[in-house]
């Protein structure tokens, strides 16, 4: 409004148009400040909001020192030559020996090549199965008129075909290297030429339970007299359902449970009545 307007305005409107204005004036002094407290805030990160972690600004890594010259300490440049350690019990020797000078057919003997250069030739044997096979004998007692069998040999029960030695490589395979029973078929035949099913895979894992529940006994009691107890849970999915995996440990043994449930009576029924002196 230009001072002409000013000086034809009545002195009412002039002083509703100045408290106007101030009223406009204070709430814009009001929203500044808002501003101002934004700005000074800190931005929303990982951190400290409910940003997931990919949303968030990676600081840059400082510049990486330069490589001195000539290596790492300790590490041989390729000018240095170094090989392999030699085996200190090496499986065979081979002695590869020279008859006479490949140039001018001098015949050697035994003293004339003193110097030796020894190396190791690392490799796998064939990997095959051994298989044995057992006949027992039976037959009728010309005594008694009774049948009668040989016992099976120590460790060579009649049942599954597949020994200690395999079935102790498929649970390891399997639990510890999570592969999966169709790899596993595939892998055992490709490697080691045995024919071996997905049932008879599973057959195994069953059969391995009841002497590790075993095994794990001890372990479960170094937890339960400890004076100091640690816990922690997470959820996994076991047959498309929602389960808890439970782990229980003192400074000398980790135990391992997994449940249907998150309730505080997992921790109960393990402790069997036992109360530790610290529950962490």
């Amino acid at each position: 409004m230009n001072r002409a307007a000013l000086t034809s305005q009545s002195r009412d409107d002039l002083i509703a148009l100045i408290l106007a204005q101030d009223a406009q004036i204070s709430d814009l002094t009001t929203r500044v400040a808002e501003l101002e407290a934004k700005l000074a805030a800190p931005g929303k990160t990982p951190d400290n909001s409910s940003i997931p972690p990919s949303k968030g600004q990676k600081p840059n890594l400082p510049d990486r020192p330069k490589k001195p010259r000539g290596g790492r300490p300790g590490v041989p440049s390729l000018a240095c030559s170094v090989a392999r350690a030699l085996a200190e019990r090496p499986d065979r020797i081979i002695e590869a020996t020279l008859a006479a000078c490949p140039h001018c057919a001098h015949a050697f003997g035994p003293a004339d090549l003193p110097e030796i250069h020894a190396y190791d030739h690392i490799d796998l044997p064939p990997l095959r199965p051994i298989v044995t096979r057992i006949n027992r004998h039976r037959g009728v007692c010309p005594c008694c008129q009774k049948r009668v069998a040989a016992p099976a040999p120590e460790g060579f029960d009649a049942g599954s075909p597949f020994g200690p030695g395999l079935s102790a490589l498929i649970i390891h395979l399997h639990v510890t290297q999570a592969i999966s029973f169709e790899r596993l078929v595939r892998l055992m035949a490709e490697v080691f030429g045995v024919t071996i099913s997905e049932g008879a895979i599973a057959n195994i894992l069953a059969r391995a339970q009841a002497p590790l529940i075993a095994a794990v006994q001890p372990l479960a009691q170094a937890v339960r007299t400890s004076p100091v107890v640690g816990s922690d849970e997470t959820s996994a999915r076991v047959g498309g359902k929602t389960w808890w995996q439970w782990v229980l440990l003192s400074s000398t043994a980790i135990y391992h449970v997994i449940a249907d449930t998150r309730a505080a009576g997992v921790v109960t029924d393990f402790l069997s009545g036992v109360q530790p002196e610290v529950w962490a």
